[in-house]
Formats: structure tokens, C-alpha cells, sequence
């Protein structure tokens, strides 16, 4: 499979132009104090392992997590492989965090793939962690086929060439997101590449300037529908669904920052704001889904305030 060639983005300018105004925001207040960021960035780490754990089957809830990684706590009847996979992500996570607070411009490498990966897996599959997979695997739910076991290594080695090259010349999340894609599409490992993909995908948005950001299990099925159509070469729809967790994030860590400020738009659900505008809630849903319109997931719902879509509609009078 050939790399997209990035001509032009693969994000709506809406979109992009909101996501960098935040950027821009966050970097104003930078620096931050110390304890701030520090409860912040725990509670994010938190966040991301309970749910790329749970992507991928992990039986802990939220709390449980919490108490697994923060109290050294066993939680009854759940299997000794959900608590192994809490402390590892979260100690992978803590070396991530670590190895971009000491050097933004670290080198993307095979090597940092490989040691993620072998932190996600150690005290479960030592055998295997950190290590290429040598025989052919199968994709639960997927029609996708990856690469013979013998061209792994060279295809990792295609993969951080094309990073390289393409770094410093295209948009960061465009470019977060095809190595993303590219990683769970070579498949490299046994198990726990969704994990390492989602990992080495916040280390060039960390590099950035961006917190991290989590897929979240309630969005595992879009996430794994837009992964499938990026497989069959369509890599905008999953291009655009990062780009909405990064904006999520973004959210999240302006309103634990200045919690005022954000608190003076009231956010509603879509059949709230329905009622308020001119737009149905499937129209809504649609322009979010595009992300033409402003909005964050509490649990399974969409949520978006009357500022958002007047915001939206000013943006397209101009762009008429």
C-alpha cells in the first residue's frame, strides 16, 4: 500500500483553524505551574489507559484503573492480565511523557516503537514484547490481511523513512494520524499494536505542544470503521476522527486550566440546540461528524452550545 501524498489537507479549514487558535491559547499560558500540570497530566494518563485498554477488551472501569495504578489495589474478579495491562500503559505513558519533557525533537525510531511496545507486554508476554511477530496473523472483525511476517521489518523501516521525510513539511495531526493507521495496517506485533499505535501517535502530537490524546471506548466502533475505510485507502475519514480527539483534548485541558472561561458557553445536547436553531440534530450530528461544528462527547452523547453554531455560521458566510 502506497503513503498518501499530502498535497493538500485532509481536514476541514474550519476545523484545523480552531484547533490551532487553541493551540495557540494553551502555548499563551505556558509556563504552567508545576503541580497544575502535574495533576492534569495524571489524570489524562489515567483517562487514555482505561480507555486504549478497553478498546481492546480490558474489563476495568475508570475508578478501577485509578485504583489499580494510584492504591496498588486488586480489584475482585477481574483477570491478572487487565491489572498487568493498567500499570504497563501507564508506565509506558510515564516514560512517553518523560522522553518529550527532556527532548521535543526526539528522533522517531524503530527503537522508541519497540520499547513502548515491550513496556505495554512485559510481566505478560515477555516473549514477544518488543519483539516482530514471525508468522502471519488474522484481524478479529477485519477483512484486512497484513503483510507476510517476513516484510515486517522492512515496512517499519519504509514507515520512520516516510516520518522523517514528511515531519517537518506537513500538519502534525495529519501526519499523527497515517502513522497511526500505517502501524495497526502493518500490524507488527503478535499483540498490542492498537496500543503502541496510539502511543507513538501522541508522541509527535506531545512533541507539538498538544496534551495527550485518547480514542475513547465508546467511540470503538467509528474508530474501527474509519481505521477499515483507511485500509481500503480512504484515509480522510480516520484523519478527521483524530482530529476531533485532539480538539476533545484540547477542550478538556483549557477548561481545567481557566474553568471559568469555558464555563460562560453553555454547552447542550443536539436536540437541545435543535430546538434552538434552525438545524435538525442529524444535521448537527453530520456537521460535527465533518467537523464543521464545535463540539465534545460526554459519555455517549454529542454536546454543542448556541456560541458554536453561530461561530459555524459566521465561517461559512465568510468562506461564501
Amino acid at each position: 500500500m502506497s503513503y498518501p501524498i499530502l498535497k493538500k489537507s485532509y481536514l476541514d479549514s474550519q476545523m484545523t483553524a480552531r484547533i490551532e487558535a487553541k493551540l495557540e491559547r494553551l502555548n499563551k499560558l505556558r509556563p504552567l505551574p508545576a503541580p497544575l500540570v502535574k495533576k492534569i497530566h495524571d489524570h489524562f494518563k489515567i483517562e487514555m489507559t482505561y480507555n486504549s485498554n478497553g478498546i481492546e477488551g480490558n474489563s476495568l472501569t475508570c475508578k478501577e484503573t485509578y485504583l489499580v495504578i494510584n492504591e496498588g489495589i486488586t480489584i475482585k474478579g477481574k483477570p491478572l492480565k487487565d491489572h498487568l495491562e493498567a500499570t504497563n500503559h501507564y508506565e509506558a505513558l510515564n516514560y512517553l511523557s518523560d522522553l518529550v519533557q527532556k527532548d521535543k525533537k526526539h528522533t522517531f525510531s524503530e527503537v522508541l516503537i519497540i520499547q513502548l511496545h515491550r513496556m505495554i507486554l512485559q510481566h505478560i508476554e515477555r516473549e514477544w514484547g518488543g519483539r516482530y511477530r514471525n508468522s502471519q496473523v488474522l484481524i478479529g472483525g477485519s477483512s484486512h490481511k497484513p503483510p507476510p511476517s517476513k516484510l515486517v521489518p522492512h515496512e517499519m523501516q519504509r514507515l520512520v523513512n516516510w516520518v522523517i521525510d514528511h515531519r517537518n513539511t506537513h500538519q502534525v495531526i495529519e501526519l499523527a494520524a497515517i502513522i497511526h493507521h500505517r502501524l495497526v495496517f502493518i500490524h507488527p506485533f503478535f499483540d498490542g499494536n492498537g496500543r503502541t499505535a496510539r502511543l507513538v501517535m501522541n508522541t509527535l502530537l506531545m512533541q507539538n505542544g498538544y496534551p495527550l490524546v485518547s480514542v475513547l471506548k465508546n467511540d470503538r466502533k467509528k474508530y474501527y470503521r474509519t481505521l477499515s475505510l483507511a485500509d481500503h485507502g480512504d484515509i480522510k475519514p480516520f484523519v478527521r476522527f483524530i482530529a476531533q480527539c485532539v480538539e476533545r483534548s484540547l477542550d478538556l485541558y483549557l477548561k481545567a486550566i481557566m474553568p471559568d472561561t469555558i464555563k460562560q458557553e453553555k454547552h447542550l445536547l443536539l436536540s437541545q440546540i435543535a430546538k434552538q436553531t434552525r438545524f435538525s440534530a442529524k444535521y448537527l450530528n453530520l456537521l460535527i461528524r465533518k467537523g464543521k461544528l464545535e463540539a465534545h462527547k460526554e459519555g455517549r452523547n454529542w454536546k454543542t452550545s448556541i456560541d458554536a453554531v453561530k461561530r459555524y455560521l459566521n465561517a461559512r458566510k465568510r468562506k461564501s
